[in-house]
């Protein structure tokens, strides 16, 4: 029996291959550390350019970092032998706006029309703050997940895709704020610079201990809330968008991919 301590270790090729047959279904957070996680999400070839000019107009909640040919589910720039089709914990599936299904693998839905958008995560800039001594309590003993909750920002919208962005918080104690800043500034393609510190009512999240998603932050006294833009962003929009099919990882079980962390920092 594996623990999660030993996945931490393990590269992504692996732990794929035991997605693959079913033995991993949890989150990804603090596994494969070093490597690149992405969100997904999958279109219709039909819709794929609004939705690439989407995340072009929204690159917080939407960074891209690979998208793939209609029909074909294999990646050529985040791994060479990962399949998207069963390579991530878990999906959700939405027909006409709305979620009918979590499966563990998509092979009964895959299409020759669809379109795999990657896209980018915090888990990156999560490592390199822990890493770097910034206090995430999530990322103390074993990681869990950050709180992610849904925001009254509105995205750009282009084409049917509109709605709220969805975001990522975290307490970061005071004294770390402009260290944290500054590291996550170095990964525009995980989504960078947070959009929000302070006030969570300011951007329409009433109470921080009732997420929508992850854990319930617990803000001390030295702390502040900051707030990123987060992948979950294109379910929100799925709601909206009523499309005849989306599909997108499950929240927080993200695509592991061999592409390590440093390769993605932007040096000025």
């Amino acid at each position: 029996m594996i623990n999660r301590e030993q996945f931490r270790e393990m590269h992504p090729k692996d732990i794929r291959g035991l997605i693959r047959k079913n033995d991993f279904k949890e989150h990804t957070m603090g596994v494969a550390d070093g490597f690149v996680q992405a969100n997904l999400a999958i279109i219709p070839e039909k819709h794929a350019l609004e939705f690439m000019i989407f995340c072009q107009r929204n690159p917080k909640p939407c960074p891209i970092l690979e998208v793939t040919e209609p029909g074909v589910s294999r990646l050529k720039y985040l791994s060479d032998s990962a399949d998207l089709r069963t390579d991530l914990p878990q999906y959700r599936v939405f027909k006409g706006g709305k979620c009918v299904d979590e499966p563990y693998e998509i092979l009964e839905y895959w299409r020759n029309d669809l379109v795999a958008f990657l896209l980018g995560c915090s888990a990156t800039f999560d490592h390199v703050l822990h890493v770097s001594g910034v206090t995430l309590k999530h990322c103390k003993g074993t990681y869990t997940v950050p709180s992610i909750y849904v925001t009254n920002i509105q995205c750009e919208p282009v084409g049917p895709f509109e709605g709220p962005m969805v975001v990522s918080g975290r307490p970061i104690k005071i004294a770390q704020m402009s260290q944290v800043i500054q590291i996550c500034s170095r990964y525009p393609l995980m989504h960078g610079s947070p959009i929000h510190i302070g006030n969570p009512r300011l951007i329409g999240i009433e109470d921080v201990k009732k997420v929508d998603w992850g854990e319930k932050m617990e803000i001390s006294e030295d702390e502040i809330p900051i707030f990123w833009g987060c992948g979950v962003t294109p379910q929100s929009v799925a709601l909206n968008a009523k499309l005849d099919l989306l599909i997108t990882h499950y929240p927080a079980k993200m695509f592991l991919s061999d592409r390590r962390n440093y390769e993605f920092a932007v040096i000025s």
